[in-house]
């Protein structure tokens, strides 16, 4: 079992920046591919980004070139930079864990945090 605990949401207007952490429970942490997923309201949930333990990452298009993720094994955590944020990325964020490939399909990822709510004012 992983318990993930997202932290850094907050309101921010557009053109600014916001730094998203999650801190995993496990020390097996570095063997997990782990990734950033986003639900607005409204909206299904959608893959935000991944970082495989080799440090490859892979972004959705709509957040390329303005988020970027990175992970600390010895502190068991992932982050989320994100810079440059539109009113459109206003969602709840959620770090998710995997052990079967992760990328950007939901269903590999067998841990959820609870998320965090990020709002992107015009």
């Amino acid at each position: 079992q992983v318990q993930l605990v997202e932290s850094g949401g907050g309101l921010v207007q557009a053109g600014g920046s916001l730094s998203l952490s999650c801190v995993a429970s496990r020390r097996t942490f570095s063997n997990y591919v782990m990734g950033w997923f986003r639900q607005a309201p409204g909206k299904e949930r959608e893959f935000a980004a991944a970082i495989w333990s080799s440090g490859s990452t892979s972004y959705a298009e709509s957040v390329k070139g303005r988020f970027t993720i990175s992970r600390d094994n010895v502190k068991n955590t992932v982050y989320l930079q994100m810079n440059n944020l539109r009113p459109e990325d206003t969602a709840v964020y959620y770090c998710a864990a995997s052990t079967v490939g992760g990328g950007s399909v939901g269903n590999r990822y067998a841990y959820w945090g609870q998320g965090t709510q990020v709002t992107v004012s015009s």
